[in-house]
């Protein structure tokens, strides 16, 4: 997969520490290598990722959330299978997390 960006990975660990920095770069490592199709094959290496459908319509977008840090994190990410790509969108705390979704 080519993952678009890591830079928000990296921000994540300087803002968070080695809590969020070391399992953020073991996802990174792992996705660049992996070859998803889909969101079961993402539940091959992940089984707790989820699918998060927001918007209607032509607004609708699929959204793959990671648990990282032993639940500690969510790691947003858009994933593109046709050309395998996952653009990270967001790293948020659970509460963080919680305070968007509530928001939407």
């Amino acid at each position: 997969m080519h993952i678009i960006s890591r830079k928000k990975l990296l921000e994540a660990g300087k803002q968070h520490g080695t809590k969020a920095a070391t399992p953020l770069d073991s996802w990174y490592r792992i996705a660049k290598r992996a070859r998803w199709g889909s969101l079961e094959d993402v539940r091959q290496t992940y089984p707790h990722a989820d699918g998060v459908t927001v918007g209607k319509g032509d607004q609708k977008r699929v959204y793959t959330v990671f648990n990282s840090g032993g639940n500690d994190f969510r790691l947003i990410t858009e994933i593109f299978y046709d050309d395998q790509t996952v653009l990270n969108r967001n790293v948020l705390t659970p509460a963080e997390y919680d305070k968007e979704d509530r928001e939407k």
